[in-house]
């Protein structure tokens, strides 16, 4: 499902987010599309200010993929914390949960997956479910180097599932929210005739879709609200390269890791929105009962991101698991 962001109108959040920082300039990287500066939303701008690009070198291509990333302002010792997003989006979806989490202490990296967000790809790279997971896994032994917290929303949780599952040395934890994880890949797309591929892929950065999907994942957002949201979920859509990686991943099948979850040996958190309109809640119980460790939490008058909807409630949920996980493992190392 697409994920873009947006400011939430509820009057608690923004007295919320107002007490954290203000944002009346940022000077922005200049590998960002000019139209960052067309958008209002404060939290966008600073997290925005702070994306930068790391050399990462795979396997798949000969040049290093200049890969988009936050990188955290703090170390310590617990588990770093690693934010995937989800389908079509990049980690401007972090705005508001992001300097909740840093707040809270906690070591906090936010990863753009390969041919979404804000990476060069000026040199197209294939952007299947393969190289995406390489370039993760490559990302994280070149700037992270210790077993993660990775935490998924939507698409990003069959993302999260496929790298804990593929290279389990890297992930120490999951948390998967509203979990996009029993979808069979992109169906009948995957046999489109590539013309018919690019067609579909130009539908995608439709503003009139964005706003459909917006209003979709949340609860009662103003128009304004909507289109500033709009801007910054297609942000990244402006790459000449965009619409060739999205086709790469389209016709390549895309994720199914159904049977992937099974084989999920990490301690996992589950967090849904109970009022998700795109991806039943039903479904947090059904992977409870797939996942041989897990344990769900659910946040009352929420949609399908509840890290753009209700960041105090997610920051809180990711920050208590971060603090129990650690704390488990510093325990089990003393004995």
């Amino acid at each position: 499902m697409l994920s873009t962001a947006t400011a939430v109108s509820r009057p608690i959040f923004k007295v919320e987010c107002k007490r954290q920082f203000k944002v009346t300039a940022e000077k922005f990287p200049t590998f960002l599309p000019s139209d960052v500066e067309k958008i209002k939303d404060s939290f966008a701008l600073k997290l925005a200010a702070r994306m930068e690009r790391l050399p990462v070198q795979v396997s798949f291509t000969k040049d290093r993929i200049m890969s988009s990333c936050v990188t955290p302002l703090i170390r310590n010792e617990t588990s770093p914390v690693v934010l995937l997003h989800g389908f079509d989006s990049s980690c401007l979806e972090w705005r508001y949960t992001y300097p909740l989490l840093e707040e809270a202490g906690l070591e906090t990296w936010a990863f753009d997956i390969l041919g979404w967000g804000f990476s060069d790809l000026v040199k197209l790279p294939p952007c299947d479910v393969a190289s995406k997971r390489e370039h993760f896994y490559k990302f994280w032994k070149s700037h992270i180097k210790r077993p993660v917290v990775l935490v998924g929303p939507s698409l990003g949780s069959a993302v999260a599932i496929d790298i804990a599952v593929n290279h389990p040395e890297a992930v120490e934890s999951l948390v998967l929210m509203d979990a996009s994880v029993y979808t069979e890949g992109t169906g009948n797309l995957a046999t489109l005739p590539k013309a018919a591929a690019y067609a579909g892929v130009y539908i995608l950065k439709s503003v009139p879709l964005r706003l459909y999907a917006n209003f979709l994942s949340f609860n009662g957002i103003s128009l304004e609200t909507s289109w500033d949201w709009t801007k910054i979920g297609r942000l990244h859509c402006l790459y000449p390269w965009w619409e060739d990686a999205m086709v790469s991943f389209m016709t390549s099948g895309g994720y199914n890791v159904t049977s992937l979850i099974k084989k999920v040996s990490q301690k996992t958190l589950i967090i849904w929105g109970e009022d998700d309109q795109i991806i039943s809640n039903k479904l947090a119980w059904r992977l409870h009962g797939e996942l041989p460790n897990a344990r769900v939490e659910q946040i009352s008058n929420c949609g399908h991101l509840p890290h753009v909807e209700k960041p105090a409630a997610a920051a809180k949920l990711i920050t208590k698991f971060v603090k129990e996980t650690s704390w488990s493992k510093e325990v089990r190392s003393m004995s």
